[in-house]
Parts: structure tokens; C-alpha cells; sequence
């Protein structure tokens, strides 16, 4: 029996089908500011900078991760941070990759403290 507070990510990449580029990501819950979705590009990550501050956790997959001029390794298990307004993107990644994106705050992004 699934739960209203529980977001399984085969339900989600099962939404997400056969859809290509950056459409390959399925908002999962919206509440409040913040918003959750599943990620699982094809090939190569088209995406820009966000209005809102985001978390990515890497759920399969491995690859490169740019942000802002900078590129890491991340596996399973990984988890990202991108403030608001920072260009990245995934690079070099796997085929099976799939993570959660989440993103939350105001448009600008959470101040830092």
C-alpha cells in the first residue's frame, strides 16, 4: 500500500518513461516552498541555473559533477549542494543514473549562516 508521505523512485522514473532532456524529471511533492523530484537524464544534463537553493541525492549512477568551474566525482549515496543561481550540471554520468533533485527558500536562495 503506498503512503501519501512516502515517494518510491520506480513510481517516479515510471512517470518520467520515455521523455527526452531535461523532461526527464517528475515532481514527486510540492509543499510550502519546497518541491522534490526525481532526475534521470539521457546522455547529457541541459540543465540552468535554479531561482531556489537545491539538493541532489544521488540515488544510482555514477559520473562528474561542474559547478562553477569545478568538476567531482559522485556515486550512490552521494549528496549534492547547489545554492541558488550557481551554474552546474552533471557530466560524464552513467547510463542507470537517477537522483533526487529538491529544491527549497526563496527565489535568490536561503541566506548563509
Amino acid at each position: 500500500m503506498t503512503q501519501p508521505f512516502l515517494f518510491p523512485p520506480a513510481a517516479a522514473l515510471a512517470a518520467i518513461g520515455d521523455r527526452a532532456g531535461i523532461q526527464r524529471f517528475e515532481y514527486v511533492i510540492r509543499h510550502g516552498s519546497m518541491k522534490a523530484g526525481l532526475y534521470a537524464p539521457q546522455n547529457r544534463d541541459e540543465q540552468g541555473p535554479h531561482k531556489q537553493d537545491e539538493l541532489y541525492v544521488i540515488l544510482t549512477g555514477s559520473g562528474t559533477f561542474a559547478k562553477a568551474g569545478v568538476e567531482v566525482p559522485f556515486g550512490p549515496g552521494d549528496l549534492i549542494f547547489v545554492e541558488a543561481g550557481a551554474e552546474h550540471r552533471f557530466v560524464d554520468f552513467s547510463e542507470d543514473f537517477t537522483c533526487w533533485a529538491l529544491f527549497w527558500g526563496p527565489d535568490g536562495g536561503e541566506v548563509a549562516g
